[in-house]
């Protein structure tokens, strides 16, 4: 028997006065965040997510910042099929995969993520997050070399940071120096995975894929493409960036996510050769030690690559919506980042203080929408990163426009 006593704070090494010091030192940043005009506030929304949401206040508001790019977040096929889910299979599993977290429809789901993309295999995740995380620690060692574009996603850069391998950085979306790279571990490395983002979600710039897997046939090395903010919407039938630049046969492995356009609630995957799938569901950290997926979320996901094989409609409306905002907003004097065809509509307004400020207006006008600034994105780049979705009718994207079309001129950045 032992008895088990309360411990202070000295007798844990955290003081009073330690503890002071460190509190204190956390609101001097904090401080220096409001200062700097950079302080993100969490805005508050009490319905589904739609093209209309509303917000704490009451109002109902026009939504143009989520990743809700096919419309399909509060779809009643979607809903439907998670609610049946929910029927047959219950809320949760309480399991990792491998003892007994698995059920047929995760496995079917996996199935339907591979024929989607046209790959041997595929393997779910709790996250994207996860699935970035597991996968260059178990395919590259010391012997190797990754060799990422400098403005990849965190998740992509964090689990880079978890491997062995040779780390190469290469100028965003620069082939020379992304041969230059290759070039000088052609003889250093066993095998080189050339990493980049297929979309990069603050600019909505497009990685140059035709290039980079030209450079990888002439060099000897794998593509990698993380394809969050393509997948489902992007291309001709929404596979993505891949079938955009007609490289589908020239890239190996694809990391994406359920909780952007298909769908919009959790969980992410890893598709590619069987062996390296096969190898993930061995050895990759959070697959062996997160819970699965929830069963309705599967459930639903496999009702959204029903929908997506069916048919092109939703793709063929998010794009129409895309032309008709970029088109607008540029003949009004704004700077639209990012290539012409995608739904990640950055407008472009340098000041941090000005791009929240010009949010809030845009609320008053019934529009939500979110500045961004550092360190989200660089400094002196803040802007108002708009998204388009399906679920956008045109009369709605045009009040968008005019709104900023309003604001705009009552601030003085176009006349």
């Amino acid at each position: 028997m032992f008895s088990i006593k309360m411990l202070s704070r000295r007798q844990i090494g955290f003081s009073a006065r330690s503890a002071s010091s460190f509190i204190n030192r956390l609101q001097g940043e904090l401080k220096g965040i409001q200062d700097a005009g950079t302080w993100k506030t969490e805005r508050v929304i009490t319905s589904a997510q739609e093209s209309i949401i509303k917000v704490a206040s009451g109002a109902e508001v026009l939504n143009f910042c989520a990743n809700n790019y096919l419309g399909l977040s509060n779809d009643p096929r979607i809903n439907a099929a998670a609610k049946r889910t929910i029927d047959e299979r219950g809320f949760g599993l309480s399991s990792v995969r491998f003892i007994c977290g698995t059920q047929d429809i995760h496995v079917e789901l996996e199935k339907a993520i591979a024929k989607f993309h046209k790959m041997d295999a595929a393997i779910l995740y709790p996250s994207c997050f996860d699935a970035n995380a597991g996968l260059f620690e178990q395919i590259l060692g010391p012997e190797d070399a990754v060799i990422s574009d400098a403005l990849n996603h965190a998740s992509i850069i964090d689990g880079i940071r978890l491997c062995k391998a040779q780390r190469h950085r290469y100028d965003h979306n620069n082939m020379e120096h992304l041969e230059k790279i290759l070039q000088e571990t052609q003889k250093t490395a066993r095998n080189r995975l050339i990493v980049t983002d297929g979309v990069f979600s603050m600019d909505g710039d497009l990685a140059p894929l035709q290039q980079i897997t030209d450079l990888a046939g002439k060099y000897d090395a794998q593509v990698f493409v993380d394809d969050c903010h393509a997948t489902g919407f992007f291309g001709k039938t929404g596979r993505g960036s891949p079938e955009h630049f007609n490289v589908e046969s020239k890239i190996d492995i694809i990391n994406s996510t359920l909780g952007k356009a298909l769908g919009g609630a959790t969980g992410g995957y890893t598709v590619g050769p069987k062996e390296v799938i096969d190898l993930l569901r061995q050895r990759a950290r959070p697959y062996l030690f997160s819970n699965s997926i929830t069963p309705n979320v599967a459930g639903a996901s496999l009702e959204v690559f029903k929908i997506l094989s069916e048919s092109t409609e939703l793709v063929n409306v998010l794009h129409k919506n895309v032309v008709q905002f970029r088109t607008q907003m540029k003949a009004a004097g704004f700077t639209i980042a990012g290539d012409d065809t995608h739904a990640i509509c950055p407008v472009m307004l340098g000041d941090a203080r000005l791009a929240a400020s010009f949010a809030d207006d845009m609320l008053k006008r019934g529009v939500y929408v979110i500045g961004f600034s550092f360190p989200v994105v660089p400094k002196a780049a803040a802007r108002i990163r708009v998204q388009l979705s399906a679920a956008h009718t045109t009369e709605q994207v045009q009040r968008a426009i005019d709104a900023f079309i309003d604001v705009g001129k009552e601030r003085g950045i176009i006349s």
